[in-house]
Parts: C-alpha cells; sequence; structure tokens
C-alpha cells in the first residue's frame, strides 16, 4: 500500500522486451536505501515489484496486462517518473490510501497556470468518470491528488508550487498521458451497484434504539 507522497523523481534508465511484457530499470537512489528482493516501488503510480537492484536504483518486470492498462509503455529510457515505496506499518497515511493499481488512463485536456499554483485538466474515459468526484481522491502518475472540479468526461485538480516541484506533474503539457488510480471506496461501491446490492438484509429485527431504516424488508 502507498499514500500517493512522492519521495523522489527518478528516471527510466532501460526498457528490455522479456516474453509478453518487458522489464524496467529505474534509477531511483532514494528508494534503493532499504531495498530487497520482492519489495514494493510505486513508478509513476504503478506498483512494481524489485528484482534486481544496486546503489543507484532497481529492475522489475512489467507484464502485459500493465503495459495495456497504464502508460509505462509510452514511456522509454530518459523518462522522469514518480518514485515512493511501500508505506511502513508504522508510517503516517498523509495522502489517502494507494494501492499503485492503476485503472486507466487520462490525458491532459488544459494546463492553466496562476501566479504559484497551477490547474489541470483530464479527460476521463466513461468507464472511470463514475469513479471521481469533486473534493475527492484521485491518483494522477501516483500523487496523491483532491479533485478540484469534475464534469461528466473530465476532472481538474489545482496544484500547489510543492507539487509542481516535487513531482513529474509539474512538466505536463496537453496532450500528455498519465496513470489513473481512482478511489478505492468508490471501486468497491461501483462494484456493488453493478450487482444492484443494496445495505446487507439484517438477520435480526430491530431492537428498542435501533434505527428502523437501517433493516430491509423483503
Amino acid at each position: 500500500m502507498f499514500t500517493g507522497l512522492i519521495e523522489e523523481i527518478g528516471e527510466i534508465v532501460a526498457v528490455e522486451p522479456s516474453g509478453d511484457g518487458a522489464r524496467v530499470t529505474v534509477r531511483a537512489p532514494n528508494a534503493v536505501t532499504d531495498a530487497e528482493h520482492g519489495a514494493s516501488i510505486a513508478v509513476s503510480g504503478v506498483c512494481l515489484t524489485v528484482v534486481d537492484h544496486d546503489d543507484t536504483g532497481f529492475t522489475a518486470d512489467i507484464m502485459r496486462q500493465t503495459l495495456d492498462v497504464t502508460a509505462m509503455g509510452r514511456r522509454g529510457p530518459g523518462a522522469r517518473v514518480n518514485i515512493e515505496r511501500a508505506m511502513p506499518s508504522n508510517g503516517r497515511l498523509g495522502g489517502h490510501i494507494v494501492q499503485g493499481h492503476v485503472d486507466g488512463t487520462g490525458r491532459v485536456l488544459d494546463v492553466r497556470p496562476g501566479a504559484k499554483w497551477r490547474v489541470i485538466r483530464f479527460a476521463l474515459t466513461p468507464d472511470l468518470a463514475p469513479l471521481v468526484a469533486a473534493k475527492g481522491s484521485v491518483t494522477v502518475d501516483g500523487v496523491s491528488l483532491t479533485v478540484s472540479d469534475a464534469g461528466p468526461d473530465w476532472f481538474e485538480v489545482s496544484l500547489i508550487p510543492e507539487t509542481l516541484v516535487a513531482t513529474t506533474l509539474g512538466d505536463l503539457v496537453v496532450g500528455d498521458v498519465v496513470n489513473l488510480e481512482t478511489d478505492l471506496l468508490a471501486r468497491h461501491i461501483a462494484r456493488l451497484a453493478e450487482f444492484g446490492m443494496g445495505l446487507p438484509h439484517s438477520s435480526k429485527s430491530n431492537q428498542p434504539g435501533d434505527d428502523a431504516r437501517t433493516t430491509t424488508e423483503a
């Protein structure tokens, strides 16, 4: 699990075909200070498993589904990427719960610079649009953000100076494609709705003091 708080900006050093997937090497000296074989590191929002590492970076395998669903297949050597190690069990959840399981991609529609802030609008596919709400949480290229506005097929985020400097989001221009992970709770609610499920039926009759509205009669 991750929090969406980026620890460093890394760089893709190499991408090599591997079966129907790829093996990627990432320069990320801070992330490997305590890395072990099998450790999880998020690369621009994609949770990858360390298969090899040295003092400068690590190597991980990316399967075909990940290449198809995320923007990783578009990023070659020299690309800057956001890096976050998995959150320790005693760590602070400073952003929001991020799994590193990308739902899809979004394209930059507009970048509106201000004196210090920057507002960026992203396109949303029909399957992701219901899962993104104004004032809700969204992960863009691994960065935990609050949705400042949302429409039927787009959403916006407002980036503070620290985010612009400490992540790759400050590099974005119209047409760029980013990884999107929607809120975990929203995904589960959508799945329940898909099956027409509401609150579970109570196995007990209401007791005094119970709120009768929480029990559904067949």
